[in-house]
């Protein structure tokens, strides 16, 4: 009982450290929801110079009308598209849209403009050259950065109105490169498994599911938190199965206390009388009979060690099923219950021979049921 009691505290343990753990990390994450701020990117684009730069002027009037009404419709970050890939003499080159996004997302909120402080007069005897005659520059506010984004626009605008100088071909190259993929050796090469396909499809199924929860969450910020409470909430799941699970496996090994064994019970009737019938019974040559009565004195001797609950409705297998896997004595108990199967089940003719090894092996078994065995408990 004590033992069982025990076994029940470390189970209560884990399950409160759990729920502890979980709440803690919620609160946290609930803390820092509000301040982080997640804007969906979609995939770069490959863009002629002449995209790129239609691309450019779409954005002027989009940053232009974010300024005037600095709301959520007009300042979407989503409003700037993708990023471009545009072709250059070594190659095409990545331009990135991250700052105006960030800039666009920004300005949905309107700045809280600080009262400026008022200059106090200075005495007239003060001397003015120790002064400084101007105060250090601020950082512009959210409409100054919008007026800057459009500055940087136009500058690109032009600067993309220039010598376009295109990109080199490399078809000799390509044709060379197809024509050794094209060998035999690489037959196979393009070729997917039907596992590596579904994990691909399910890859992106979890990209477009997060990139859609990303996207959602700039204007619901709960969509993060239900994000990390389900996240949280598995892992309890899984810590408190994987206890229940422990637990399974310990209370398989426990008996409650009780006053003696259980009428029938194979340790109702003590395992020296049982061994003494199977001597008998060898002695008058009765084989089979031998092996049936010490198959069953070396199950007294372990149950009366309290191995299992007594109980005499169960089978041999189900009693070599209550021993754990890693008790050293389960494998002579498998040997002795085939034994006793073979020759008291299924009508196999018993010799002496077969006798006397059952016997070893029940003496060994009542033996170790004195102690512990390895990895086992008694």
């Amino acid at each position: 009982m004590k033992q069982i009691l025990h076994r029940c505290g470390v189970l209560q343990a884990g399950v409160l450290f759990a729920l502890a753990l979980a709440m803690a990390t919620t609160a946290a994450a609930q803390a820092a929801a509000p301040q982080q701020l997640a804007i969906a990117t979609p995939p770069p684009r490959d863009a002629s110079m002449e995209e790129y730069r239609a691309h450019l002027q779409a954005l002027v009037p989009i940053v232009e009308a974010c300024t005037k009404a600095r709301d959520t419709r007009t300042c979407d970050g989503a409003l700037v598209g993708p990023d471009d890939r545009v072709p250059l003499k070594s190659g095409r080159r990545l331009i990135r849209y991250a700052w105006l996004r960030a800039l666009l997302t920004k300005a949905q909120v309107i700045d809280k403009k600080a009262a400026k402080p008022q200059a106090k007069a200075a005495p007239a005897d003060e001397d003015d050259d120790d002064k400084p005659d101007t105060l250090p520059d601020t950082p512009p506010d959210t409409e100054g950065l919008l007026k800057e984004a459009v500055e940087r626009l136009n500058s690109d605008i032009e600067q993309a109105g220039g010598t376009f100088v295109p990109a080199e071909q490399h078809g000799a190259e390509r044709a060379s490169m197809q024509k050794v993929l094209s060998a035999n050796e690489y037959a196979y090469t393009d070729k997917r498994s039907l596992r590596d396909a579904i994990l691909e499809d399910i890859g992106n199924w979890l990209n477009n599911l997060l990139e859609k929860a990303t996207r959602h969450r700039i204007h619901s910020p709960w969509v993060g938190r239900v994000l990390v409470g389900g996240f949280i909430a598995l892992v309890c799941i899984g810590l408190v199965w994987g206890l229940l699970q422990m637990e399974r496996r310990w209370r398989i090994r426990l008996v409650p206390e009780s006053d003696g064994p259980a009428p029938g019970a194979a340790s109702a009737r003590d395992w020296q009388l049982w061994l003494q019938d199977a001597r008998q019974a060898a002695a008058n040559g009765a084989w089979r009979d031998a092996i049936h009565s010490v198959y069953w004195a070396a199950i007294s001797r372990l149950e009366s060690r309290k191995l299992w609950p007594a109980d005499r409705a169960r089978t041999p297998r189900e009693y070599l099923a209550l021993v754990a896997g890693d008790d050293a004595r389960k494998p002579r108990l498998a040997q002795l219950t085939g034994s006793f199967e073979r020759t008291w089940y299924g009508g196999r003719p018993a010799e002496e021979g077969d006798y006397r090894n059952a016997e070893q092996l029940a003496e060994e078994l009542m033996d170790a049921g004195a102690g512990r065995g390895k990895g086992g408990r008694a």
